[in-house]
């Protein structure tokens, strides 16, 4: 079963495609119990390899938290399989629909039919759960999995690969290399549907590549989420969970806090308060082993150049260190930054910084947050605080995002009930429990005729049968 990591461009991807693309086609759906196993056999690489997955995660990171890995990886994964593997059986069973009466009494099923091979192309920054959480509802619908990792975390692809390999054929679920062209070839495949996590960037990139094969997406992106803090809002219980969500994985979360916008009067109250939490939470010692490192130079260069341009243009920065001490460097651990004064012209407020940089911003009016975030990109989540219902209720109908959670941050993500997807810039589609069952499954409906029913028989030479039934039909409409 096993397949080289290094040894999977060109033919062999192809090869590998058309195994699983042909056994899709020639073999019968699978069954509950197939589907059952499948996801069994999920559930111990994952409670079998629990540490080692841990140490290569950190290895790529250059340093991660190792309770975050538990807590946003392993255990949300497990949970996810222990909610699919319950509910399986009546998600795969037809579904009734409702007939209109002059089809009665005839009747309408949907039945959910796997799609065949699916394609999942995975990011870095949570790659465990945003590698195998598509792929739970991908086993779960039926359908037969080819995973392509990030080129970011060779370790952790290397532990995939090996791992799926020892417990599933290759014909059921199967992980790629990483290597120079892989990534492009992958998303040319004719998949039956492709799945794709990361920046928005490549998105466009990967949505045209999968169009020319007509091949359907789901698209979960990124962008800048922001956060709404009301007046009516507590800032001691506001400070610390927008600190927490924002400096989780050190600020790579696609979910993250992006900026914070707060009344004038209480941003200065609000980011002293922050950067206090922030220094409870994970101190001013780079070797703090709560705190992940940047995933790579480029990246922690990047950040470095967003703090850079925020100031040249007259920010103001809250942070333990600056970005080019040698302790913090050296690790590749980004000192958590607060931003105040940041401006629309900043590279910061233009792009999605995807790191621990936390811009504040005031406003004087209410209406000014829907407005600022109307004028952009339509983002990936948005949090809200406050006691004011009617101010909360306002921002639900007026703005548009792919999730929200109200009084926190991130935990929308966590609802296996609810879908989990962005919309416009930050995505397409959705996945998680029965949503990602449904995404990866074609609903087919099918229409049983009765022999009772005379109404069908709409044949030619019509005669006056036509004008007795019209007026049936005509009443009943």
């Amino acid at each position: 079963m096993d397949q080289p990591l290094s040894g999977f461009g060109g033919n062999a991807l192809q090869d590998s495609f058309h195994r699983m693309l042909d056994r899709s086609r020639a073999e019968a759906p699978a069954t509950l119990e197939q589907r059952l196993d499948r996801l069994a056999r999920l559930r111990s690489v994952l409670k079998d390899n629990e540490k080692r997955f841990e140490q290569a995660i950190s290895a790529d990171f250059g340093h991660r938290c190792a309770i975050e890995t538990m807590i946003a990886e392993t255990l949300s994964l497990l949970g996810d399989i222990k909610h699919t593997s319950k509910h399986i059986k009546s998600w795969m069973a037809p579904r009734k629909v409702a007939t209109q009466p002059q089809f009665w009494p005839g009747k309408n099923r949907l039945i959910p039919q796997p799609l065949g091979v699916v394609g999942i192309i995975a990011p870095w920054n949570y790659p465990l759960q945003l590698t195998l959480a598509p792929a739970i509802g991908a086993l779960a619908a039926g359908n037969r999995v080819m995973i392509k990792p990030s080129e970011l975390s060779p370790a952790f692809s290397a532990l995939l690969q090996e791992t799926i390999a020892a417990k599933f054929d290759p014909a059921e679920m199967i992980v790629t290399g990483i290597e120079d062209g892989v990534a492009e070839a992958f998303a040319k495949l004719p998949f039956d549907h492709l799945m794709f996590t990361g920046s928005t960037r490549v998105g466009r990139i990967v949505a045209e590549a999968a169009g020319r094969n007509l091949t359907p997406v789901t698209l979960e992106l990124g962008g800048k989420s922001p956060t709404i803090v009301d007046r009516s809002a507590d800032l001691d219980e506001v400070a610390p969970r927008i600190a927490y969500a924002k400096l989780m994985n050190a600020g790579q979360t696609c979910i993250a806090p992006d900026y914070v916008l707060a009344p004038q009067d209480m941003v200065e109250a609000l980011a002293a308060k922050i950067r206090d939490a922030m220094q409870r939470m994970f101190g001013s010692d780079p070797a703090n082993k709560d705190y992940t490192s940047i995933v790579a130079d480029r990246h922690y260069a990047r950040l470095k150049g967003l703090v850079d341009d925020a100031a040249a243009r007259g920010a103001r920065l809250l942070q333990p260190a600056a970005a080019d001490d040698a302790a913090w460097q050296g690790q590749r651990k980004f000192p958590p930054t607060v931003v105040l004064g940041a401006t629309s012209d900043m590279k910061i407020m233009q792009e999605e910084i995807f790191g621990p940089l936390l811009p504040i911003l005031g406003y004087d009016d209410p209406a000014e947050p829907i407005a600022f975030i109307n004028s952009r990109d339509r983002p990936l989540a948005l949090y809200w605080f406050g006691k004011d219902e009617a101010a909360r209720d306002e921002v639900l109908a007026r703005t548009v995002s792919g999730g929200v959670t109200i009084d926190d941050c991130l935990v929308h993500f966590a609802q296996v009930n609810q879908p989990m997807g962005g919309v416009g810039a930050s995505g397409t589609g959705s996945y998680h429990g029965e949503w990602g069952f449904n995404t990866f499954t074609q609903l087919k409906p099918v229409f049983y005729r009765s022999p009772y029913n005379r109404f069908a028989d709409l044949y030619p030479p019509y005669g006056g049968k036509i004008t007795r039934l019209a007026k049936v039909l005509r009443w009943i409409s």
